[in-house]
């Protein structure tokens, strides 16, 4: 299965990033949403909680919306309600067999503080995810947005623990 992972700078926030090597300015979310549609089996999309309403009118009807919550948020002055989560929007997720382990559409996980990039994923969203989409080890995920390479560093530790685990099982 190929899979598509997202996690662009949200709808107004490329300045954000200008500093960043990889820099190219707004990000098309309709552009993005319709190459990942025509390219891979499934995907992954972060967004910001303030902008969903305008991303989900982009997506094709079935896509999930999961919350990761956050445990720490940073405080912005003039903003009452503090955000505190964020969507993480899934299309295509593999079915699971009844016997399989349930997965919450929701995550409770601070924040990763002191990287390079600005929104850096924790190692724990991202493995919640592989999960929530049925991955397994021969799945191929590409990570359109690189960034700091901590959804690469993710999948590939995820990929080698479910390894593992798989040649465990077979003996």
């Amino acid at each position: 299965m190929r899979i598509a992972y997202a996690d662009p700078p949200y709808p107004g926030c490329a300045h954000l990033y200008a500093d960043h090597p990889d820099y190219a300015g707004e990000v098309d979310h309709e552009e993005l949403i319709e190459r990942m549609e025509r390219d891979y089996d499934g995907w992954v999309l972060h967004t910001g909680a303030a902008h969903l309403q305008d991303v989900i009118a982009l997506c094709p009807e079935g896509v999930r919306v999961m919350a990761w919550v956050k445990g720490w948020c940073s405080w912005k002055p003039g903003v009452s309600v503090k955000y505190a989560w964020e969507p993480v929007l899934l299309r295509n997720p593999k079915q699971r067999l009844k016997s399989a382990h349930v997965v919450r559409d929701w995550l409770a996980c601070n924040v990763t503080t002191g990287q390079v990039v600005k929104g850096a994923k924790p190692d724990a969203v991202c493995k919640w995810i592989f999960d929530a989409m049925g991955l397994d080890p021969d799945d191929d995920l590409t990570d359109l947005y690189p960034g700091s390479g901590a959804v690469t560093r993710a999948w590939d530790s995820w990929r080698s623990q479910l390894s593992l685990l798989t040649e465990g099982t077979a003996a």
